[in-house]
């Protein structure tokens, strides 16, 4: 388990290949709540209901945490399929 303490507001969240997947608002228990604006639903386009709020990364993808950048252990792509919706 990653140590969530080293993960702080504004850090940039990429995929095992270093795909840009969004930025962190903060920890939200066990879960990275991603800014609204650099969500990765709104960066592909997304309209309906995945525009205009946050998502959710778990922490369980976290692969550790790299200077400003915390690396997931699923590709971009991977990541954004298990991104959780607020409320959920």
């Amino acid at each position: 388990m990653t140590d969530t303490s080293q993960i702080r507001e504004h850090m940039e969240v990429i995929g095992a290949d270093g795909v840009h997947v969004g930025t962190v608002d903060h920890v939200d228990g066990q879960r990275i709540k991603l800014t609204k604006k650099d969500s990765s639903a709104d960066i592909e386009g997304a309209t309906g209901r995945h525009q205009g709020h946050h998502h959710y990364i778990s922490v369980g993808l976290i692969a550790g945490v790299e200077g400003d950048k915390v690396r997931l252990s699923a590709t971009g792509a991977n990541a954004v399929m298990f991104e959780e919706e607020e409320g959920e």
